[in-house]
C-alpha cells in the first residue's frame, strides 16, 4: 500500500514540556506512524533537545492534517523552505488559506531567511514586507488590499516558550488549576516577580481589574500598589472607574455602603450621579485638577504616572470621558500599550482578562487571580497557555499581596 511522508524536526525544550510524546501521540492518535531518525536530549536546563521524525500516512489529505496539527506543537517540516504568499484581494479579508498565528515566538523562511515576526498575537495573519525584509501579524481588519500574506505552513516555525531559569511562581505552580494549593506561599512568589521586575527599568507591569475590587471593598490595596509605583498600566472597563469614583464621592458601591456593608437610601443612583459630575467636569483627570476628586483608583493612577486604559461594552452606563467606545480602537490602543509588558495581573475580570490574553505573546508572564474556576479555565482554552490561575478571593488576595511588597 502507498505511504505519504514528510520529516519533520523538533527544537527547543521538547523533553521536559512533554510536547514529544504529545507529538508522538497526535500521530498515532489521527491515524498516521512515525519513525525516530535522530533525538539529542540536553543534559541540562539551559541545553535545547532535538528531534528528527520521519512522519508517515495512507493518504496526502490524512498526512497533511497530521502536519497541520504538529506544526501547533512546533513541529517544522524539514523539506519545505521558503514560505507561500498571497496577496489581499480586498480591504479587511485575508486571502484564502491564510496561516492563522498563534501566540508562539513565530518565525518565517523567506528567501532562505529566518525572520522573526513582529508583534505577535494570536488568531492574526503574517504579512510580509517583501521590500524591507520583514514580518509582522496583523489582525483581520487591518488588512489592507495588495499586501502580501503568508498561506498554509509551509517554512513557518513556532518556538517553544523556554522552561524558567530559576525558581519563581510559575514554576512553583506548574501542576495546573487547583484552589488546593498554598496560597500563601503563592502570593509571596508573585510579590517577590514584581520587586524583580520593577528593578528593570524597561519591564513594565500591568493590571487587569474588574469592579469586583471596589464592590469587595478592597480597592485600598490596589491604591497601595499603584501609590508605591508597583503598577505601570492599569486595564479595565467602565464599570470599575465608575464605582472607584462612586465609592470617592459617596462611600458607596452600587448603592452599598463600603463601610458599614448595608444599602445606602437613594445609592442605587450614586453611580449614575459619579458619572454624570465627572462628565460635567470634562473628564477623569479634569476633576482632579478641580478639586472634585481626591482619592481612588483613577486618582491615584493620574498623581502616579501609573497609565491606564478605559474600554467600554454594551451595557456601559454614561460612559465616563475616558472610555474607548469603539471596540477596534480600543485593541489597537491595548495592543501598542502592551509593548514593554513582562508581567501580567488579571483580577476578578473574565472578559478583560480574555481579551487582553488574546493579545499577549505567550512569553509573557500570565496570572489570573478569580474565585472561579472557571474563570482560568476559559483564559486557558481559549489559547493563553502560559497563564497560571489562583482560585482566590479578590480581598484576600491583593491584601496578602501588598503585605508581601517590600
Amino acid at each position: 500500500m502507498k505511504e505519504f511522508s514528510k520529516t519533520i524536526e523538533l527544537r527547543g525544550h521538547i523533553i521536559d514540556s512533554l510536547i514529544l510524546p504529545k507529538v508522538y501521540d497526535e500521530i498515532i492518535d489521527r491515524g498516521g506512524n512515525y519513525s525516530s531518525d535522530e533525538i539529542i536530549i540536553g543534559k541540562t536546563k539551559k541545553n535545547i533537545s532535538y528531534a528528527r521524525l520521519k512522519v508517515t500516512a495512507p493518504d496526502q489529505k490524512l498526512l497533511e492534517n497530521i502536519l497541520d496539527r504538529l506544526h501547533e506543537l512546533g513541529a517544522i517540516i524539514k523539506e519545505e523552505e521558503d514560505v507561500v504568499l498571497r496577496v489581499a484581494k480586498k480591504d479587511g479579508v485575508f486571502p484564502e488559506g491564510f496561516y492563522s498565528t498563534t501566540n508562539l515566538d513565530t518565525y518565517i523562511n523567506h528567501k532562505n531567511k529566518w525572520i522573526k515576526v513582529k508583534n505577535i498575537s494570536m488568531d492574526c495573519g503574517i504579512r510580509v514586507d517583501n521590500k524591507h525584509i520583514k514580518a509582522e501579524s496583523l489582525k483581520m481588519i487591518d488588512v489592507k488590499k495588495g499586501d502580501k500574506f503568508v498561506v498554509g505552513i509551509k517554512g513557518v516555525r513556532l518556538n517553544l516558550p523556554e522552561q524558567p531559569k530559576k525558581k519563581g511562581v510559575f514554576e512553583f505552580m506548574s501542576s495546573g488549576i487547583s484552589s488546593e494549593k498554598p496560597k500563601g506561599v503563592i502570593i509571596k512568589r508573585i510579590a517577590e516577580e514584581i520587586t524583580e521586575l520593577k528593578k528593570d527599568k524597561s519591564a513594565k507591569v500591568l493590571f487587569v481589574c474588574g469592579p469586583a475590587i471596589i464592590h469587595t471593598g478592597s480597592r485600598k490595596y490596589l491604591i497601595n500598589l499603584i501609590n508605591k509605583g508597583y503598577l505601570d498600566i492599569l486595564f479595565a472597563g467602565n464599570a470599575l472607574a465608575v464605582h472607584d469614583i462612586e465609592a470617592s464621592l459617596y462611600g458607596t458601591s452600587l448603592g452599598v455602603s463600603l463601610e458599614k456593608g448595608v444599602v445606602t437610601p437613594g445609592g442605587h443612583r450614586h453611580h449614575l450621579r459619579a458619572i454624570n459630575t465627572i462628565r460635567e467636569a470634562g473628564g477623569i483627570k479634569k476633576s482632579i485638577k478641580k478639586g472634585i476628586l481626591k482619592s481612588g483608583i483613577m486618582y491615584s493612577c493620574v498623581k502616579n504616572k501609573c497609565d491606564f486604559l478605559l474600554a467600554g461594552s454594551i451595557r456601559d452606563d454614561g460612559p465616563l470621558p475616558e472610555v474607548i467606545t469603539d471596540i477596534i480602537s480600543a485593541q489597537k490602543e491595548m495592543k501598542r500599550k502592551l509593548k514593554g509588558v513582562k508581567l501580567v495581573v488579571m483580577v476578578s475580570t473574565m472578559l478583560h482578562s480574555i481579551a487582553v490574553g488574546n493579545l499577549l505573546s505567550a512569553n509573557v508572564r500570565t496570572i489570573c487571580v478569580d474565585i472561579d474556576p472557571a474563570v482560568v479555565t476559559k483564559l486557558t482554552d481559549r489559547g493563553t497557555i502560559q497563564a497560571t490561575g489562583i482560585i482566590i478571593d479578590v480581598e484576600t488576595f491583593l491584601r496578602e499581596l501588598c503585605d508581601n511588597m517590600p
